[in-house]
């Protein structure tokens, strides 16, 4: 007991902790942070964000602003999309790539015009991903500034989430497109809000100063949105398809593997770190590819556990669980190229005996009302 304390003790916690403590969420160690993997219930809450609106404190991940005049053309180098599309209020999700072509972490670039950006990362890749863009910024041309530890970030996820958010915001909020955002007011306080996030409904994900984020979650939840932890969070995302960092990707894995192909652009960019790999890669084909799984049962494949085809181990998967929108189980994993297509028979091992399962099409769930 002593020791869970010591380990609670040395976590790190967000502005919004308190609160979570009050409702009763029960909370697990993520990342070096202390946050709640469940308010009511995963359940409850993953229905709540498919069926109306759920809340989710993010605010434990990595946020920062780079400003100058060639702060697009630096990050250009950098990552394998093609950031001079951006117009100002439109965001790119994309990859930081070491020179194997791995990805560093997952992330989102805002273009907030007049030579702006900011940039949201993983939690736990926070400190690792500051310290690769400084060393590859020109420092003397561009301003980066760390917000993490003094900006509360707040997910509004679901199909009303309009509908919860916009009495709090001057601007409005309908014609805002998916992967645009604002600076504008909240409670008559600054705010940048986004249309993005990692649910696979519409929503919104909030920055705001600390005092700004409290009221504002107080206000939503006594507007009726749901408090959601992790545990939903997951859930959804894996409907969703949406890669989970250091577990379905991470630094051993390119985006052509990961099924992230869309995010390159090498038609119409110059050199970044990583080309020469996807250039060779794109030309002679990948060994291996993230697909997606379903169980043909009620089993459940978990992460870690091992992906078999004619009795012989071809991977492992990466995230499993059981799809609470679609009642069936779920799972991403990687496997030979040559075993990838859409119905592939292939089974998992759990528990010792082996389970079928097939490859299908992802996502595994998509959004009717997703903006």
């Amino acid at each position: 007991m002593a020791n869970q304390e010591n380990i609670a003790a040395s976590l790190a916690r967000t502005p919004l902790y308190q609160l979570g403590v009050e409702l009763k969420a029960r909370l697990t160690s993520f990342g070096g942070w202390e946050m709640p993997v469940q308010y009511s219930g995963i359940t409850s809450e993953h229905e709540a964000v498919r069926n109306a609106a759920g809340m989710f404190d993010i605010s434990h991940m990595g946020k920062f602003t780079l400003e100058g005049k060639k702060v697009i053309d630096q990050l250009q180098g950098l990552v394998p999309s093609d950031l001079s599309r951006l117009q100002p209020g439109q965001a790119q999700y994309t990859v930081l790539l070491n020179p194997q072509g791995g990805i560093i972490d997952d992330i989102i670039v805002y273009y907030q015009g007049e030579e702006k950006v900011a940039i949201v990362v993983n939690a736990a890749t926070t400190t690792k991903d500051k310290t690769w863009l400084l060393q590859n910024l020109n420092l003397d041309e561009i301003q980066f500034q760390d917000l993490s530890p003094e900006k509360v970030l707040i997910a509004l996820q679901g199909p009303q989430a309009v509908k919860f958010l916009q009495p709090f915001v001057a601007e409005d909020l309908q014609p805002v497109k998916a992967f645009g955002h604002l600076q504008t007011t909240i409670l008559g306080k600054p705010a940048f809000i986004a249309r993005t996030g990692y649910t696979g409904e519409d929503g919104f994900e909030i920055m705001v100063d600390p005092e700004v984020g409290i009221e504002l979650w107080r206000s939503l939840y006594a507007a009726g949105v749901v408090p959601c932890g992790l545990g939903a969070r997951d859930t959804l995302r894996l409907e969703a398809a949406m890669a989970l960092y250091g577990q379905d990707i991470d630094d051993n894995t390119t985006p052509l593997e990961a099924g992230l192909g869309w995010l390159i652009h090498l038609d119409s960019k110059g050199d970044f770190i990583g080309r020469s790999v996807l250039e060779q890669q794109k030309a002679n084909g990948v060994q291996r590819r993230l697909v997606g799984l379903q169980m043909q049962g009620r089993n459940i494949a978990r992460h870690g556990y091992q992906v078999l085809s004619a009795g012989q181990v071809i991977g492992e998967i990466t995230s499993g669980t059981i799809s609470l929108t679609l009642g069936y189980p779920i799972a991403l994993a990687y496997v030979p190229t040559k075993l990838a297509s859409v119905g592939q028979q292939i089974e998992v091992e759990i528990r010792g005996k082996t389970y079928p399962a097939v490859v299908v099409k992802r996502p595994f769930y998509r959004s009717k009302t997703k903006k």
